[in-house]
Parts: C-alpha cells; sequence; structure tokens
C-alpha cells in the first residue's frame, strides 16, 4: 500500500480492503502525524487498449489516496524510481509556512532527480474536506495523482446530514501516447499539442470510448446516501458531471463547506474539487455516470464522454442502464447556472472572512499571444504564447524560494505589472501587435496585506475560460461578469457577504472574476492557469509574501534534504 503510521490503530487490512471498494468512510483515529511513501515507478497498461508505460505512484493510476484529518502533520517521502525529475504539488494545502513542501518545480523546490527522495513534511492547519495531489513538472500529472482527504476533528460533525458511506471519483484525460512526447512535439513546432484520446472515470473510459475495456462500477444499496468526492485531474479541459436519474446535493468546493443546493449537472475545473451527496432512491438497476467537456470557446478538445455505472445491489447483470444525455459542449447556460449557485455556507463556525479594506487592487489580463519562432516551420516561423499582463513567464534554473530565502541574485525580480501595461479592448478584437514580452518577474506583498485581484481574459487568438490556480492561499470569489471590467460600474455588484471560498477559480470566456484575500502566509506562491498547455506556454507568475514581524509570522527554515538544482 506504501503506506504506514505512527498510530498503532490506523487501519487494520480489512479497512483497506473495504476502502478499496469506495463506499466506506474511513473510521480515521485521532492522530497527530500520518505517514506515507510514494515510490514514483513507471508501470505498463492496457487502458484503452493501450500497452504503453506510464509513470505512477506506487504502480497505480489513479494513485493512493491521503487520508487524514484536519490539524494532522503529514509526512510523505516521495522516492523517484523513473527517469523524469518529479515533483509533487499538494494542491489546495495552504502550508503555512511551510512553501518548501508546496512542490511546483523550481518555484519552492528544486525537482527530484531520478534515484533520489524527499520528505514533504506539512501540517493541515484549519483544512477539512476534498483535495488532491499531483506532480507539479512537465506533463507527468496526466497520470501521477490522487485524492487528499481530510476529515474534520473526531467529534466534529459535518455541516450536514452525515451520508452513510464515501467515495473518490477522480475526473481525468487519457493519451495513448507518451504525454512528454507529445508536448516536446508542440513546442518544437510551435502549435498547439494534441487533445487527449478519450476521459476517465477513476482511471476507466467506459464503453463509450472506442476500446472495449468496460468502466468504473460503484456499488450502491437502496435507501443509503453516498458523498461523492469529485476530482478534475484533467490536463487541458472542464467537465460536466451527471448521474441519470439522480439528483446531487453540492456541499462543498475545494475543501470549503458551501450553501447546499440541489443540481443534476456539476461543473467541475481542471484542479477543482467538489463534493456532491446522492441518494440512493431509484428503482433497482444500473444508471450512468458522465464526465463530458464543457468548451464554450473555438478551441479543439477531447469530446469524448468517459461513463462509469451506479449499480445497485440486487440487480441482474441483464438489466440495462438507464442512460442520461450529457449537455451540449458549449452549454454556457448549464455552467453559469452551476457557478452562480455558489455561496459559502458562512456560518458561525466557517465565517466568510472576506477582506473588506484591500490594500492592494490589481487587474491581471490572462491570455494568449503569438511570438516570432524561427525554428517554427510548422507554424511559419512563430509559436503560440501565454502570458499574465502580457508577460509571458520564464521559468528560472534555480527555485524561486531557494533564491528568495538565500539571497541568491539575478533569479528573479519583483516588477511584475500590478496592471496591464499596454490597456486594449481585451474582449474585443485583437490588438494589430499580439507578442508578449518575457521574463521571471514576481509581484510582492508585505506580510498580513489584503489583494483584491481582477482577472481578465483576452480575445486575443480566441476567447478562452481560464481556471487559475493560487498557490499558499484560498480566496474568495467577490464578482464575476462578461466583457471588460468597469472598475466603476462592477465593484458595486460585488458579493462580500458570502462569496464562494476557492483555491481554483474559472476566468469565464470573454469575461472577468474577482477575487480576494490576506496575504497571510510567507514564502513564494506560484499562480497559474491549470490548463496544462497555457501553463506550458508561460500563463503563469508568482506573489512573493514576506516575513512578518511576530515569531509565527516566517518561513520555516528549508528542510536539511532539499533537492538541489
Amino acid at each position: 500500500m506504501g503506506y504506514y503510521s505512527s498510530c498503532s490503530s490506523y487501519y487494520s487490512w480489512v479497512h483497506i480492503l473495504i476502502l478499496a471498494t469506495f463506499f466506506v468512510a474511513p473510521d480515521v483515529v485521532q492522530c497527530r502525524v500520518r505517514h506515507y511513501k510514494f515510490d514514483v515507478v513507471t508501470k505498463n497498461t492496457s487502458r484503452l487498449c493501450s500497452s504503453k508505460p506510464i509513470v505512477t505512484v506506487n504502480g497505480k493510476f489513479p494513485g493512493p489516496t491521503v487520508y487524514a484529518r484536519e490539524d494532522d502533520t503529514v509526512l510523505i517521502r516521495v522516492v523517484n524510481k523513473v527517469k523524469y525529475n518529479v515533483s509533487i504539488h499538494w494542491h489546495g494545502i495552504r502550508q503555512l509556512r511551510t512553501g518548501w513542501s508546496d512542490g511546483p518545480a523550481y518555484i519552492t523546490q528544486c525537482p527530484i532527480r531520478p534515484g533520489h527522495s524527499f520528505l514533504y513534511n506539512f501540517t493541515l492547519t484549519g483544512q477539512r474536506g476534498t483535495l488532491w495531489w499531483h506532480a507539479h513538472i512537465l506533463w507527468l500529472r496526466a497520470t501521477v495523482h490522487g485524492a487528499i482527504v481530510i476529515l474534520p476533528k473526531l467529534g466534529v460533525p459535518y455541516p450536514f446530514p452525515k451520508p452513510d458511506h464515501e467515495a473518490v471519483l477522480i475526473l481525468a484525460e487519457w493519451w495513448k501516447s507518451d504525454t512528454e512526447a507529445i508536448i516536446n512535439e508542440a513546442l518544437k513546432s510551435g502549435l498547439a499539442p494534441n487533445v487527449s484520446d478519450a476521459h476517465t472515470i477513476n482511471g476507466h473510459p467506459g464503453p463509450l470510448a472506442n476500446c472495449s475495456t468496460g468502466g468504473f462500477r460503484l456499488g450502491v444499496e437502496p435507501g443509503k446516501t453516498y458523498m461523492l468526492r469529485l476530482v478534475n485531474a484533467a490536463l487541458n479541459e472542464e467537465l460536466f458531471f451527471r448521474i441519470a436519474g439522480h439528483t446531487l446535493t453540492v456541499v462543498e468546493v475545494d475543501a470549503t463547506y458551501v450553501k447546499p443546493f440541489k443540481t443534476d449537472t456539476v461543473l467541475i475545473a481542471p484542479g477543482q474539487t467538489t463534493n456532491v451527496i446522492v441518494s440512493a432512491d431509484q428503482s433497482a438497476g444500473r444508471y450512468m455516470l458522465t464526465a463530458s467537456t464543457f468548451m464554450d470557446s473555438p478551441i479543439a478538445v477531447d469530446n469524448n464522454t468517459a461513463t462509469a455505472t451506479l449499480h445497485y445491489s440486487g440487480t441482474l447483470s441483464s438489466t440495462p442502464t438507464v442512460l442520461t444525455a450529457t449537455p451540449p459542449l458549449n452549454a454556457t447556460p448549464v455552467a453559469n447556472k452551476f457557478t452562480n449557485s455558489l455561496r459559502a455556507l458562512n456560518s458561525a463556525k466557517y465565517p466568510a472572512n472576506v477582506p473588506l479594506k484591500v490594500d492592494h487592487s490589481l487587474l491581471f489580463t490572462v491570455g494568449l499571444g503569438i511570438n516570432p519562432c524561427p525554428s517554427c516551420k510548422p507554424a511559419n516561423g512563430s509559436r503560440v504564447v501565454a502570458s499574465i499582463n502580457n508577460v509571458t513567464f520564464v521559468m528560472p534554473k534555480i527555485a524561486l524560494l531557494q533564491a528568495h530565502v538565500f539571497n541568491i541574485p539575478g533569479v528573479f525580480t519583483t516588477d511584475f505589472p500590478g496592471n496591464p501595461p499596454a490597456p486594449f479592448n481585451y474582449t474585443g478584437p485583437p490588438p494589430s501587435n499580439l507578442a508578449t514580452s518575457s521574463g521571471t518577474k514576481l509581484y510582492r506583498l508585505a506580510y498580513n496585506s489584503t489583494v483584491q485581484l481582477v482577472l481578465q481574459d483576452t480575445g486575443i487568438i480566441a476567447p478562452e475560460n481560464h481556471p487559475l490556480h493560487l498557490h499558499g492561499f484560498n480566496f474568495f470569489a467577490v464578482g464575476r461578469g462578461l466583457g471588460n471590467y468597469n472598475p466603476n460600474v462592477d465593484p458595486k455588484n460585488f458579493n462580500l457577504v458570502d462569496p464562494v471560498e476557492r483555491n481554483t477559480i474559472g476566468v469565464p470566456s470573454g469575461g472577468w472574476v474577482a477575487i480576494r484575500f490576506r496575504a497571510d502566509n510567507p514564502g513564494v506562491w506560484f499562480m497559474h492557469c491549470h490548463l496544462e498547455v497555457h501553463t506550458t506556454w508561460g500563463l503563469k507568475m508568482a506573489f512573493l509574501v514576506d516575513n512578518g514581524s511576530g515569531p509565527n509570522e516566517s518561513i520555516l527554515p528549508p528542510p536539511s534534504d532539499l533537492p538541489k538544482c
């Protein structure tokens, strides 16, 4: 299992076998420290009728689920046994003062070289819910990913009726070819990489893919309730999730509780997590689960739908599956209805502490561009790039956090622009000059300062939805709209009472979203598009948060086994 614990009463082998069915909520004892071992290894697979070897953790696809409780300390030793450099990001974990364990390669650490290991050490301070982990280098997260389940402290109930059982469902993409070869060829040509060959649910595409490998099956008992912990681990596509004949009650996103609401369709962007409760209240039978693409701009996508089945106990194998129609590819009204329904729980126990005073008011444009590339013959001497405020991020050769803490000169500058350097009609016709600048630029924040950040999509090449992920912080999504953000009008409609709290947010195609957060976590914190192709093209930047003055307001010293570049 690749797991060991300092708590002798953690899991019996019976518990492990039950958990393999995905439907019994783990009875994790109160424990100060959780220990895991992740061996990054190559494994052959026959998924989607392809026998290619893939990079995995402990030989599993998806990888093992990390279980812990709120305020536990988690120690995970990652051993690199493959030919690639590796790093693991614990997506959504606040990493308060422990930025060394955040994981993005060349941002908070140098990658783990082949044959080496690194011990990630962090505490789950004030967090509970569903998060996930994934490789944060190259395109390895296509197969190197898994869930993180943080249970409430013992004796602390969910703020909704406790479900009878729980399950983790990881939605992802699959390529028949090696993903590193795909992106390397794209970078060489200057063109976009090939889209994936299928989507998957817990590693299975289902019978709708052109391959007879079957699909994932979730067994349920009539009258029981189930909490499904959904993770979108796809590299490049937002997904709709549905279950035929069943209503879903949304109770949590990105490990923060929301006001429960009912829906038949969940929208989940790459990097996001969503917990839903479903009641097994239908007639005995088999019901289809679907994960299908949402894309409301003219961009090439994998339009294959992944399927699984919800299987009631006692149902005969000959019983036909109840089907469900998937939303249209460009079902913007369905997507907006879901997004607009999200509100923070904002209870006495779980308040929405939205910053009301703003120290930094920032406007970041996010989108594509075109730069010269004489060697890119297929793209006629140019290449597609991506940028924030027209800066295409250049990855350093030394980790930014290391350069900051040890005052290593020449690695980065702190002149990232707080506003677009050349304003234009962002959602109108593109400007005549589509080129971007390049640099390793950071934006500096004083400890405990407050930030309002408006993320504005641009129509250069095409308008597109960008799921932006901020490391090291949760933030509140206080506003959202189409067209160009108007600083004189739009803030009047901001929700400063119960906006949803997230770590990954979708910037709407041809529109904007406004977020607020408090810079209460010292270190260097990556912010990037979670469409992997856009991150590769340079749609990324980082915030540098200075140490504060108090004893618990400075980043901790680096670990002794921190990887070297």
